[in-house]
């Protein structure tokens, strides 16, 4: 095993596209191990601690949600000394690919997850989906999946429009129910929000397998980069791989909610819409007593206003009634 006291500080941000892939080769395989998976995936494996964070990501995201440009499982084996087993893909793919299921297949007999005490499987979105499809490699692990699709099995999501032209993948065979492969897990955890219809109705069909649903109402459809800008992911993924994840505990982080500007802003314009002006009122006003809102100061000034005009007019229209 890796010494934990060596250095582990690399830095792939900035770098032309062909370096940066070069470079995380090559810092997985002085840590690990690297494998190129096919045309648009690969595996890159940093071995650390007796825990292991199998992360599912795109190399966009990747690109775009950390400041070093590195896979997510790289902030553990710097903060936590865990080790890193980040699975990608070029695109959304939502990792049907034989040289995926390939790799896993190896790796189960190979041993590969038995050599770690805790095993994290994480994803978002199409990774999402994947997280939780590829878990049951790993029999006992725990499983975080954002906002995940169970299936794009058209015979089982024809509701779901968002992604039509992955409706000739295979989605039937081996690991392909991603609910279904949840059944050897110790847990699993779906993050969504429950006003986003598409999203909910995914999370329904793995509520019904056993996971726990952690609601994000009013966030949208963008949560794992929300969950990155108000900081609760990384303590999320730390509480779910000791087993202290619940929805008690998620409730107490996702109190960050109360300082994130973009949320609070939506929450505003629901209740402007539906014309819950009081409750915008109290709203825009701890708001901007709180933090640094212009938009908000300037619509409680705004509903001020309208609160008197409004009582100057009833009082012009009760003088008129007096003198009339």
């Amino acid at each position: 095993m890796q010494d934990a006291d060596t250095k582990f500080d690399p830095d792939l941000a900035e770098l032309p596209q062909g370096k940066w892939r070069a470079e995380l080769q090559a810092v997985s395989e002085d840590h690990g191990f690297f494998e190129s998976l096919g045309k648009k995936h690969f595996a890159a494996h940093v071995r650390r601690g007796d825990t292991l964070i199998v992360s599912f990501e795109s190399v966009q995201g990747m690109q775009a949600l950390t400041s070093g440009a590195e896979p997510l499982g790289w902030t553990f084996v710097r903060q936590e000394n865990w080790s890193s087993l980040c699975i990608a893909a070029d695109g959304d793919t939502w990792f049907r690919d034989p040289d995926v299921i390939g790799l896993f297949d190896r790796l189960v007999d190979d041993g590969f997850f038995d050599d770690f005490e805790t095993v994290l499987f994480y994803g978002a979105g199409p990774c999402g989906y994947a997280a939780a499809a590829f878990s049951v490699a790993a029999p006992g692990a725990r499983v975080v999946t954002i906002q995940p699709q169970a299936t794009l099995d058209a015979r089982l999501t024809e509701w779901d429009t968002r992604f039509i032209e992955m409706r000739r993948t295979d989605f039937a065979t081996r690991y392909g129910y991603a609910p279904d492969m949840l059944d050897a897990c110790a847990q699993a955890f779906v993050v969504y929000d429950p006003l986003e219809q598409l999203d909910a109705m995914h999370a329904t069909l793995f509520a019904t397998a056993g996971a726990v649903p952690l609601r994000m109402p009013r966030m949208g459809n963008a949560l794992q980069g929300d969950l990155v800008r108000m900081r609760i992911l990384t303590p999320l993924l730390i509480q779910a791989a000791s087993g202290a994840l619940d929805q008690s505990s998620f409730a107490k982080l996702y109190r960050a909610r109360r300082t994130f500007l973009p949320y609070l802003r939506r929450l505003m314009v629901a209740l402007d819409g539906a014309k819950r002006t009081e409750l915008t009122y109290l709203l825009a006003h701890n708001v901007a007593k709180r933090i640094n809102a212009p938009r908000f100061v300037r619509r409680h000034a705004e509903i001020e206003a309208q609160r008197e005009a409004a009582q100057q007019t009833d009082e012009k229209n009760d003088t008129d009634a007096q003198e009339g």
